[in-house]
């Protein structure tokens, strides 16, 4: 089964609020394993564009440090998993987790 994964990322790592990163890891994963990674510059952030945007890139799952109601929102009409109160880490590192059913998610960072 093939999964698009999406971690906004600063500096290389999962960035904590995912309206604030540098760049989207877009990482295809096929039979769990991970088979592309690129990174994408997304648009200029405004409120609602985020989840379109990764939609658009076939995305199904995000993992995020943290995002607002409303994304979260959105992420759910575009039938995207979202994966919150994740730890910095390589954005690899973390869709393996995400594969094995290890990842760590937790409260959303995000108070907006």
């Amino acid at each position: 089964m093939k999964k698009v994964i999406a971690i906004p990322t600063e500096n290389g790592k999962l960035c904590g609020h995912f309206g604030q990163c540098e760049t989207f890891a877009i990482i295809e994963t096929e039979n769990q394993n991970i088979i592309r990674e690129e990174y994408l510059i997304p648009p200029a952030h405004q409120p609602g564009i985020y989840p379109k945007f990764l939609a658009e890139q076939g995305v199904d799952v995000i993992i995020s440090g943290g995002m607002g109601h409303r994304a979260i929102q959105l992420f759910a009409v575009h039938n995207i998993e979202v994966c919150m109160g994740v730890n910095a880490d390589v954005p690899a590192r973390l869709v393996e987790q995400y594969l094995n059913g290890a990842l760590r998610t937790g409260a959303n960072i995000c108070n907006h």
